[in-house]
C-alpha cells in the first residue's frame, strides 16, 4: 500500500535551520504517495467528493490528524472537492513532515 511506511511515522518540529528535502529525495517520497504532485514548491492533491457536505466532512477528519502531528495543511474547499497543499512554512520549502502528513491524509481518504 502506497505511503504506509510514511503514514506510520510522526512529524517532528522544524525550525528555520532545518534543511529542505533535496529534489531527488522529494521525487522518491512523492512516489510513495497516492496522487500528489509538487506545485509551486508545495505538495498538492485534490480529493473529489459527491457533494459539499462530504468535502467538509473530509476536512473535519483531517483536522485532528494535523493537530496531533503539529503540522497543518492549507485547505481549499469547494463543492465536491478539497485541495490540500503542504509546505513547511518555517523553512519555506518541503520537509519530511509534508510527505508524512500527505501519507496520513491518503490513508484517511482510503478509509
Amino acid at each position: 500500500m502506497a505511503g504506509s511506511e510514511l503514514a506510520d511515522r510522526k512529524c517532528v518540529p522544524c525550525h528555520g535551520g532545518t534543511p529542505t528535502v533535496a529534489e531527488d529525495e522529494a521525487k522518491g517520497l512523492l512516489a510513495e504517495l497516492d496522487a500528489w504532485t509538487i506545485e509551486d514548491g508545495k505538495l498538492a492533491r485534490t480529493f473529489k467528493f459527491k457533494d459539499f457536505v462530504s468535502a467538509v466532512d473530509f476536512v473535519n477528519r483531517i483536522t485532528p490528524i494535523a493537530e496531533e502531528e503539529g503540522h497543518h495543511p492549507d485547505l481549499e474547499v469547494g463543492w465536491g472537492r478539497v485541495k490540500v497543499l503542504l509546505i513547511t512554512h518555517a523553512i519555506k520549502g518541503l520537509s519530511d513532515n509534508d510527505f508524512i502528513l500527505a501519507a496520513k491524509i491518503d490513508r484517511l481518504a482510503r478509509g
